[in-house]
């Protein structure tokens, strides 16, 4: 008779994991991650592109996204579901589950909230990026979108780029006011604005059209494309794609996911984990894209980090 497992999975709720995830210990995991992944069968990740099924009748998704790393021992799917019309029913617009298995045997060692995992993730890697791509005098930070994301990035930014200033633009000019008085930056009034003469440039908006432009652009900016994560949907556009060195996170992904990509038919240098391996030149006195679309393999590092800061802070 098999042995039976006795001990019930952990519930990680959000504010636990917030309490218990930090940008300062999530960014170099996310970094190590990003090289794993790019190394293939070496760097011991598996991960298949995310499978998506669409809710047409309630305009939403439902995203899985199971991943492996061997080098970690940590196995995880999450579930997320992505509704953009949330926003407008004052609800969140993600909503995210990440169940953590013991590797070994397959059992589950925690269900953990995936919100912030997902915000801290995605702005950990964009972090990375911009650690190799971005002017090392970067001094003015431009974020197109206000939400969740824009927070995340701007603590995430910081911990790479002193920057002096930094300037946000929503299409809701009242959650870019919000924003600006948790966060110390400048309201601009139009993206073009915002994102003049920036070093460093965020696009982390819900928009399916263009909403930066190449000559708006300075040459030798660095910047991190977060949104349109489906293949019809763009935030950059086809022009400042195509004029630009673009990187991304799975190469795979995104001629698969990204409108960003397929629409303009720009060509993919390198995944940012190239450079982490040193195998891809990182251009960073030209202007350049980090396509960003997220990968499961930073969710499996990331609920790991979780799981066991959360067990030896509980004493479990």
């Amino acid at each position: 008779m098999a042995a039976k497992m006795t001990n019930l999975p952990k519930y990680i709720t959000m504010e636990s994991v917030r309490q218990v995830l930090k940008m300062a210990d999530l960014i170099p995991v996310i970094e190590k991650a990003m090289g794993d992944f790019s190394k293939g069968e070496e760097g011991g990740v598996v991960q298949p592109v995310r499978t998506v099924v669409p809710v047409k009748e309630h305009n939403g998704f439902l995203g899985s996204m199971p991943g492996y790393s061997s080098q970690d021992n940590a196995l995880a799917t999450k579930l997320v579901c992505f509704y953009p019309g949330n926003a407008e029913k004052g609800l969140q617009t993600h909503m995210a589950n990440i169940v953590l298995f013991d590797a070994s045997n397959g059992s589950i060692k925690s269900i953990m909230d995936g919100e912030v995992i997902t915000s801290m993730r995605t702005a950990a890697a964009s972090a990375v990026a911009t650690k190799y791509l971005a002017s090392k005098e970067s001094k003015i930070l431009c974020i197109l979108g206000a939400g969740e994301q824009a927070g995340s990035h701007y603590q995430a930014l910081h911990q790479i780029c002193n920057f002096q200033e930094v300037r946000v633009w929503s299409r809701t000019i009242s959650r870019a006011q919000k924003f600006a008085a948790e966060y110390k930056s400048t309201v601009c009034e139009t993206a073009e604005e915002a994102a003049k003469d920036a070093d460093v440039i965020v696009t982390v908006t819900m928009s399916t059209k263009p909403i930066l432009e190449h000559s708006w652009v300075k040459p030798g900016a660095h910047v991190n494309c977060v949104g349109a994560c489906r293949p019809d949907w763009q935030e950059l556009s086809s022009e400042l794609m195509q004029k630009s060195v673009v990187y991304v996170d799975s190469r795979e992904a995104a001629m698969k996911e990204s409108g960003d990509v397929l629409i303009s038919k720009a060509e993919v240098y390198a995944e940012i984990g190239d450079l982490v391996n040193g195998t891809k030149e990182a251009s960073r006195d030209k202007t350049t894209v980090f396509k960003s679309l997220g990968m499961a393999v930073e969710d499996v590092v990331s609920a790991k980090l979780v799981y066991d800061k959360y067990v030896q802070q509980n004493g479990e």
